[in-house]
């Protein structure tokens, strides 16, 4: 059982997550936060597997409390899922830096939204393909800064292959058929990348593509 905590300022917006998440047998919801602060005095009562958070909140916003779930000692291994809107665009990458294991717009449907909770707390990094291009925009208008040559000579031609579909957004099965390997060889592939790469989470795989040039 997946144990769920969501962290929203609008009641009515967890209420409604709340019961998208729990019409399954798999994901339970073990409490709600309004904001970041309450996130994590909630969080080290409850030990959740996984922190649904919003990005706007009062008090302490979402990027601020995922950097601080990934500082704090009982808290820092239990994935932190962001909810974002397309008006958050400049707030996704900041909240890579800070930690979060995956992003999703708040228009997602219901399972789309269980399939993420259970790649997220699989230790995965669920990252859709519109959050990819969210996050392409942001970095074309930062200053040049390219991945080393030496790390992209470690990759082999495929292993290239991979990382450049995990930098459109693309799941496993999807990178799968893209280059006909199965779900599981795909997978296999991500984690060479992320260790060869010294990447924190498949969100920072999508960063590291986009910044080798990989995606356009």
């Amino acid at each position: 059982m997946i144990r769920l905590l969501i962290v929203d300022d609008q009641e009515l917006v967890r209420a409604g997550l709340r019961a998208l998440v729990e019409n399954t047998d798999d994901i339970t919801v073990v409490g709600e936060a309004a904001h970041g602060r309450d996130a994590m005095t909630q969080g080290r009562a409850l030990r959740p597997d996984l922190f649904l958070m919003d990005l706007k909140m009062p008090v302490m916003d979402g990027i601020t409390a995922t950097a601080a779930i990934r500082a704090d000692p009982l808290l820092r291994d239990t994935p932190v899922l962001v909810l974002t809107t397309f008006d958050d665009q400049d707030d996704v990458l900041d909240a890579i830096q800070a930690g979060a294991t995956g992003y999703l717009l708040k228009d997602i449907g219901a399972d789309a939204l269980r399939a993420a909770v259970r790649t997220a707390a699989a230790g995965e990094s669920p990252v859709t393909p519109a959050i990819a291009r969210q996050m392409m925009s942001r970095i074309a208008r930062m200053p040049p800064r390219r991945v080393g040559d030496r790390q992209l000579a470690t990759l082999t031609p495929r292993e290239r292959e991979v990382l450049t579909q995990v930098g459109r957004g693309l799941s496993n099965e999807e990178i799968g058929r893209v280059l006909f390997l199965s779900p599981e060889t795909a997978r296999t592939y991500v984690s060479r990348l992320l260790a060869k790469l010294s990447a924190r989470d498949r969100a920072q795989l999508v960063v590291l593509a986009h910044r080798a040039g990989l995606v356009q």
